[in-house]
């Protein structure tokens, strides 16, 4: 309001004519305002889509971590890397679809402001001049003296004003990329110092390094575990059978020990041959479960050797049933065949008949007559406890 006031007085002083300024500024902003609303895509769709995708890849990555031990056993690592890199895609997409739609609105916007907005309130600015009913050149013209001095002032003013104004410029200019290039670098380091930690455990995981938050050598534990470094040595080793048919597992002085090297069972030798039956009983935290852990890879071996058949197609030769059935996203046929895929379902030759035989044999057959194999559900809420283990077994009988 003050500005205006103060052009107003101006173009008063001038003897211009007071209505065409503003006139020209209103109908330059309704029209640019209009503009840009017409054409501005649909930001909060866009957002809230994105949104609705990044917390989809939050989810996943959140049901991976809590069920990491079950997907290994199962050996779904592949099925979960491909579920994980299409939720990232799309997420991708979508960002990709919001800097495209942005950045062509972004330059339209600041092209109307910087542009358009600017020329007109030069002009808004140059009309009093142009449209006064007093010519400049009339004034003074019979005292020459006074003439140049009043120039002389004028011009030596809107020197010092004008160059003043361009350093303030760059000084402020200067100083807020500085700010900016300050917070972007400390931001950097963040995450630099979060990936630089990935990569190491990354590294360490591929050369067995395993790290505990304190680990005491002691008398008991350097007869079955050796140190490096404060660091404990996985030195068993892991062969694999070449015989065709051999489905022998056999463990030869092997100490169960947990990542925190907790010694559970000092030696393990066990041999088990193909059709024999075998239960293991004992009381919590005996090593039962961490048997199971050691025989599929997930805990290193510390001393000894494990003879177990080679992995076929890099699918590990024995199957478990987690005590926790791991439900994954996807339909009741990727429930049955998981860690399958549909093609490697359709090249081991199985049909849906045979699927449902399976589920019958499980008590499961209500399932798929009431949703179909292609139905996409969440199981792990749908299933109750007694048919998600029924569901475990299931996989059993189609990976047998």
């Amino acid at each position: 309001m003050l500005i205006g006031f103060a052009l107003m007085r101006s173009t008063q002083k001038m003897k211009a004519n007071i209505v065409s300024g503003p006139t020209l500024a209103i109908v330059v902003i309704s029209l640019t305002a209009h503009i840009i609303r017409v054409v501005s895509p649909k930001f909060g769709q866009l957002v809230a889509e994105e949104a609705n995708r990044y917390g989809y890849l939050r989810h996943i990555h959140s049901r991976i971590i809590t069920n990491s031990e079950e997907i290994a056993f199962y050996g779904g690592h592949k099925v979960e890397l491909q579920q994980l890199r299409q939720a990232y895609n799309r997420l991708v997409t979508q960002m990709n679809n919001i800097f495209i739609q942005k950045l062509w609105f972004v330059m339209l916007e600041q092209f109307f402001m910087k542009y358009v907005w600017s020329g007109t309130g030069m002009i808004m600015v140059s009309l009093p001049i142009l449209m006064s009913g007093t010519s400049l050149q009339k004034k003074n013209v019979n005292d020459p003296i006074s003439r140049d001095v009043l120039n002389s002032s004028v011009s030596e003013r809107t020197q010092y004003l004008t160059t003043a104004r361009n350093l303030l410029i760059s000084a402020a200019d200067a100083i807020e990329r500085l700010m900016s290039s300050y917070k972007e670098i400390v931001a950097l380091a963040g995450y630099t110092y979060r990936v630089a930690g990935m990569m190491q455990v990354f590294e360490e995981t591929a050369q067995g390094v395993y790290h505990k938050n304190m680990i005491v050598e002691n008398n008991e534990m350097n007869g079955i575990i050796e140190f490096k470094d404060g660091k404990p040595i996985a030195k068993g080793r892991i062969i694999y059978t070449d015989t065709p048919n051999d489905m022998t597992i056999t463990l030869r002085a092997i100490p169960v020990v947990t990542p925190n090297c907790d010694i559970v069972v000092s030696s393990l030798t066990l041999c088990i041959e193909q059709g024999m039956h075998l239960l293991i009983t004992g009381p919590n935290g005996c090593g039962k479960s961490s048997l199971f852990r050691i025989l599929s890879g997930l805990w290193p071996i510390y001393a000894g050797e494990l003879h177990i058949p080679r992995p076929v197609e890099d699918k590990p030769c024995m199957f478990y049933i987690p005590q926790r059935p791991y439900m994954s996203t996807g339909s009741l046929c990727d429930q049955i065949i998981y860690p399958d895929s549909r093609e490697d379902m359709l090249r081991k030759g199985f049909t849906e008949n045979q699927l449902r035989g399976i589920l019958k044999m499980v008590c499961l057959e209500h399932i798929a007559q009431r949703d179909g194999f292609n139905a996409v559900r969440d199981w792990k809420d749908i299933l109750s406890g007694g048919e998600k283990q029924r569901m475990a077994i299931a996989r059993l009988f189609y990976h047998r």
